[in-house]
């Protein structure tokens, strides 16, 4: 497995005293093999948490599955994770309020 970690800030431009209209800093994770990259992405105000956001196969992008987590890559990518101290993991479910935990 390859991993790759990018750190991202998006943020409005600072007003006159220096505050945002919005700021956020995370983590975007890239966990490849062969033809198949899961992505996830973690704030660094929630450094407890992680999120899986899609998974792309053979250059298509699509939201994860439930039966994804059996493929040998995500269960790397969720030990890789948590060796990181990331213990809460959601994906990116597109149900209720978005995110499903991952079990």
């Amino acid at each position: 497995m390859h991993v790759e970690c990018n750190h991202y800030v998006d943020a409005s431009e600072p007003d006159s005293r220096g505050m945002y209209a919005y700021y956020y800093e995370y983590d975007l994770f890239s966990f490849s093999e062969a033809d198949v990259v899961v992505v996830a992405r973690s704030y660094h105000d929630t450094p407890k948490e992680a999120h899986f956001l899609r998974i792309e196969i053979d250059g298509s992008s699509r939201l994860m599955q439930k039966l994804d987590f059996q493929r040998p890559l995500v269960v790397a990518a969720i030990q890789h994770l948590h060796a990181l101290g990331k213990q809460e993991l959601n994906w990116l479910s597109g149900r209720g309020n978005g995110y499903d935990p991952v079990r």
